[in-house]
């Protein structure tokens, strides 16, 4: 027979307590809360007679008032809540935090860097050549050089005028002299979008500090590679300084 529960259910989420109706934990079927009291399964419950829910409680509270009266949280909680409600497959409220700040812009972020080449394979390698280095020098940081650069086409200032007719003209040698790689660890580009440079700096820097890493830069030049004719390299070139404590 299906488990009856009571119109007011206590709950017991990770050691944090909750009160609210039956009909609030159902209120959305295709819910992993719906399912769970649905009457079809088994949950189990504390010395108090609170049913448990083997789950860090912190954000059960947003989760709840959204299922009361669709309240939405503060941003400054918008990514954990969305980590919750994805556990708990509440579909509606996933919708509603992916168009508010900050996930809404973290779409067009994620949806810039998919025209990076081997973006996260770049971020893993800036990872293991300054801890390698850091370890074998005893050193508390490491640094390591990092090519940055937006157009495919190399070029110098005065050259400008003639940029365009170059790159569609170019023979088949003159196309191998253009590629190269600069005398870096970790090169990141081309790409063809309005974001320059110093974004794609920027989601560098923010995704190796959201996984802990402590991490400076600076621009220490361009490279100088002569390729033919008066055209260089020129390609941005970058410090960066990764303290590990």
């Amino acid at each position: 027979l299906p488990l009856q529960f009571p119109e007011v259910v206590p709950l017991n989420v990770g050691g944090m307590y909750f009160t609210t109706r039956l009909s609030t934990l159902r209120r959305y079927e295709d819910t992993m809360l719906a399912a769970m009291f649905s009457g079809r399964h088994y949950i189990p419950t504390d010395a108090e007679g609170r049913y448990f829910i083997d789950r860090d409680g912190t954000y059960f509270g947003d989760i709840l008032n959204f299922l009361r009266s669709g309240d939405l949280p503060p941003r400054e909680r918008v990514r954990s809540v969305y980590k919750e409600a994805q556990y708990y497959s509440i579909g509606p409220l996933l919708d509603n935090l992916e168009d508010i700040q900050p996930l809404k812009g973290e779409k067009v972020r994620q949806a810039f860097l998919g025209l990076m080449p081997y973006y996260k394979d770049h971020l893993e390698r800036i990872i293991e050549i300054a801890k390698l280095r850091a370890m074998q020098r005893k050193a508390r940081f490491a640094k390591l050089k990092v090519c940055v650069f937006k157009e495919e086409m190399p070029i110098t200032p005065y050259e400008c005028p003639h940029f365009n007719s170059l790159r569609f003209e170019r023979s088949e040698s003159e196309t191998k002299l253009f590629e190269h790689h600069c005398e870096v660890d970790v090169s990141f580009g081309p790409w063809e979008a309005v974001a320059d440079v110093y974004d794609l700096l920027h989601c560098i820097v923010t995704d190796l500090s959201d996984r802990g890493i402590t991490v400076d830069h600076q621009c220490i030049g361009v490279c100088d590679k002569h390729l033919i004719n008066h055209y260089y390299c020129k390609r941005p070139i970058y410090e960066f300084k990764i303290t590990w404590w």
